[in-house]
């Protein structure tokens, strides 16, 4: 992810429903954004693609996310979305990660970073896959990845702490096997985000990208809030 980190990896994944709104948020955390749409807000692939393409009129990278709370079903909503507009950063289960990424090479949608959605057991050392519910050793799990050339792995829902722990010992053997990044989701807020990131801030990973969405945005507007993307910001760089 080309893009500069606060404290060299963390970025924060907040959703921007027009380009001001992104711009706005980009500024409450001093740049350390990656601003993004769900997929499953959006009647057609052609209204999706429009906001990205907006977006990316103040940002180099937008993501585009399942939506639904990490709905796999949205997979291919999402894919459909990114050949239309190129965004940058993609989220997919880790099924179709791989396929996702070389359909879009196929298309010659390049440079696009697709992580892959895993979910914590409530056990420390194990996964379940999103889709599957397959459950495996962390270890296994990532030497797998690495083979198909996944370079980030999502884990939600972290429920805020509950699964610190969890996330903590997959953020440390994925910087061992050579995963670029992880992104936590579910939960994430102003109360818990300094936890977070203090229990991996010593892992030398290339990037850490919380995604912060549900306490960030105004129910009736949908505009993301940038004074709690602020108050987000400040408890970390703080």
């Amino acid at each position: 992810m080309l893009q500069e980190k606060l404290y060299d990896k963390f970025l924060f994944n907040f959703l921007a429903k027009d380009a001001k709104n992104a711009s706005d948020v980009m500024e409450a955390a001093n740049g350390y954004v990656v601003p993004g749409i769900v997929s499953d807000k959006f009647n057609t692939t052609e209204e999706a693609a429009s906001v990205v393409t907006e977006l990316k009129t103040v940002a180099d990278i937008v993501s585009i996310g399942l939506g639904g709370g990490g709905n796999t079903d949205n997979w291919k909503r999402v894919l459909d979305i990114a050949v239309a507009s190129k965004p940058g950063h993609l989220n997919q289960p880790f099924e179709s990660a791989t396929f996702t990424t070389g359909f879009l090479e196929g298309k010659g949608v390049t440079n696009q970073l697709v992580n892959a959605l895993v979910q914590p057991t409530g056990e420390v050392g194990k996964i379940k896959l999103a889709t599957t519910g397959q459950i495996y050793k962390v270890e296994a799990f990532l030497e797998i990845a690495v083979s198909l050339g996944i370079e980030s792995i999502k884990m939600m829902p972290v429920k805020g702490t509950q699964h610190l722990d969890e996330l903590i010992y997959l953020t440390k053997v994925a910087a061992e096997k050579g995963i670029r990044g992880v992104e936590p989701a579910g939960g994430i807020d102003e109360s818990n985000i300094l936890d977070i990131v203090k229990g991996v801030r010593d892992i030398d990973i290339e990037f850490f990208m919380p995604h912060i969405f549900g306490s960030t945005i105004d129910k009736e507007t949908g505009l993301t809030i940038p004074s709690k993307v602020k108050e987000i910001y400040l408890a970390v760089e703080g």
